[in-house]
């Protein structure tokens, strides 16, 4: 979540006069994230989540997240429903862009994770990995091992400093990875991007799982390797070290509701080594196209270099993580 269009309250007001929940009280710009703009308003004494997608997300993708997301709510999952407007669409125009009014999930995130909320993620993941395979939808990966050349490229082209280690460092394992990446593996619809910010908890419970905009159709571990990453650590000083203890516990939760194939265990390890070069990218690209006008929190790439030099270190990590699962 970020800030990129900056929103009057009239503006707000005008978006609002297109559905039927009510008239604008409050509103306040939300700017964590890098992806889209959001703000969370208060029509009637009830809290809405206003999003207008900018940068990576393709207009045409934004039905597949509003069908998911409603399917997944039907389901009884707890997360983010789509509002409708006077037209019965999900999906509104305003200054040329597109943007969505979504239920609000109460509750906060958590800064990190125990061992017992790590096992509740975990239960979830398989739990939505579970759901989706029963919601006919469809949307290829975006940001998949087919798109991390070009981003690369991308970056070499733009970035100042040729002979920056980042450089050197995401060329060497990148080929590694693309080398050894799996064919194979059980697919669907994963989240794509299970970080600690769009875990809503409330009273020690998973409230909801937000922020649909990565997800897509790929190697459900792919989802698992991503949590590993974005939930396993702890950043102590400049460092980053592996919390096992959660590790095993989002294991234990997520094989409670779906059980790993083999070959997605002996993957495991490389997929997990995919999922830091892809935030590697994504982190590094955002970093050197900041838009000084917007209030946006640009995340720290080196975070990634350091989980990737993690996992290219410990050859024996998932056999530490199912020993006595």
């Amino acid at each position: 979540m970020a800030v990129y269009t900056k929103l009057e309250e009239k503006d707000i007001s005008e978006i609002l006069e297109d559905y039927s929940i009510g008239k604008l009280e409050k509103f306040d710009p939300i700017e964590e994230g890098v992806e889209n703009t959001n703000y969370k308003i208060l029509v009637n004494k009830k809290k809405y989540i206003l999003t207008i997608y900018e940068k990576r997300v393709d207009k045409k993708d934004l039905p597949f997240f509003c069908n998911l997301t409603t399917e997944l709510h039907k389901r009884n999952f707890k997360c983010p429903l789509p509002i409708k407007n006077k037209k019965n669409q999900m999906i509104s125009d305003f200054l040329n862009k597109k943007l969505t009014i979504l239920s609000f999930i109460e509750g906060e995130s958590k800064i990190s994770l125990n061992e017992n909320e790590s096992y509740k993620v975990g239960l979830e993941t398989s739990r939505l990995h579970s759901i989706t395979g029963n919601i006919n939808l469809y949307r290829k990966n975006s940001l998949s091992i087919e798109s991390w050349q070009k981003i690369f490229e991308e970056i070499k082209l733009i970035y100042k400093n040729k002979n920056d280690f980042k450089l050197k460092f995401i060329e060497d394992n990148l080929d590694k990875i693309k080398i050894n990446w799996p064919k194979n593996l059980p697919k669907g619809i994963i989240h794509g991007d299970i970080f600690i910010d769009n875990i809503i908890f409330q009273d020690d419970n998973i409230n909801g799982i937000i922020d649909y905009t990565f997800a897509c159709n790929d190697f459900l571990a792919l989802d698992i390797a991503i949590c590993l990453n974005a939930l396993c650590f702890e950043k102590i000083g400049d460092n980053y070290n592996f919390n096992i203890l959660n590790a095993k516990n989002f294991l234990k939760g997520y094989i409670k509701n779906r059980s790993l194939e083999k070959n997605e265990i002996e993957n495991l390890h490389l997929l997990c080594q995919g999922a830091a070069m892809r935030f590697l990218l994504t982190r590094l690209f955002d970093s050197i196209n900041q838009n000084d006008d917007a209030f946006v929190k640009i995340k720290d790439p080196i975070e990634y270099i350091k989980k990737l030099e993690y996992f290219n270190n410990d050859k024996d990590l998932v056999s530490k993580i199912f020993d006595e699962i």
